[in-house]
């Protein structure tokens, strides 16, 4: 579920509201980084500001979402590592239209409550609280009568879930509120996204193979069939979570 085996032109087209986010958020960190002058202005206008919010301008609730530090380049990798991990499955599932609503839903109820239990002069930025919105999604999702989630996959948004909420207290410097309310968030639009929504399955690209015997490739032959992910793979799989988890830890810049 969670396993990508598209090419990158096939993961865009497939995934083109995961790809679009991504895109977005790398470009804006590239201005940003070089300090160019729309990179000025983009940090200024859009970073997360509770007296400005407080002054009305309300956009503040919706800009962090796509912002990240300039110098926090950690910080934006975590984060798309994250989208690229959870986003094509959820997004693909959900839809795009519910998958945007779950994304800038889950990140803007994570501002919000930074903006109710903040200091006013709280400075913010980051998709922690959209990233957590997804996992809180999964978690439902997981755990309820749906089945569209494997005990496998289940695990591996569990333990990325709980280190994450946990060194969400151990590291300075942590919108705690958008990581705790995104996640929230989360888990309470699931009733509500979930509804009639189909488990997730394998893209595949849908090409016929002529051999010297006339014997073709059917398109149709995995339909129906569960895909299961090589132990081996799935053993990597965890250490790569895991050791980008503790590198995270060590480098301070966690989500």
């Amino acid at each position: 579920m969670f396993f990508r085996n598209e090419s990158f032109k096939d993961f865009i087209r497939y995934y083109p509201v995961v790809s679009s986010i991504l895109a977005l958020q790398i470009i804006i960190w590239v201005l940003m980084y070089f300090n160019t002058g729309i990179g000025e202005v983009i940090f200024k206008e859009g970073i997360g500001f509770n007296y400005a919010v407080s002054q009305g301008e309300y956009w503040r609730l919706v800009t962090p979402i796509f912002l990240h530090a300039p110098a926090g380049f950690a910080h934006i990798v975590f984060n798309s590592f994250a989208l690229v991990l959870f986003g094509p499955a959820l997004e693909q599932m959900l839809g795009k239209l519910k998958f945007v609503l779950l994304y800038l839903g889950t990140g803007i109820i994570g501002n919000v409550f930074t903006y109710f239990v903040g200091d006013i002069m709280q400075f913010h930025l980051g998709a922690s609280g959209a990233i957590y919105g997804l996992l809180g999604l999964l978690i439902y999702m997981g755990f309820s009568s749906s089945g569209l989630i494997d005990p496998g996959s289940r695990q591996i948004v569990v333990i990325y879930a709980g280190l994450g909420l946990v060194m969400t207290f151990l590291q300075p410097n942590i919108n705690i509120a958008a990581h705790i309310f995104g996640f929230i968030g989360g888990l309470a639009l699931g009733p509500i996204l979930v509804h009639n929504v189909n488990p997730y399955t394998i893209k595949y690209r849908r090409r016929q193979h002529a051999t010297s015997s006339g014997a073709t490739f059917n398109p149709n032959r995995w339909r129906g069939r569960r895909f299961r992910i090589n132990p081996n793979i799935s053993a990597i799989l965890w250490w790569i979570i895991i050791g980008l988890a503790l590198l995270g830890f060590l480098s301070g810049f966690l989500f």
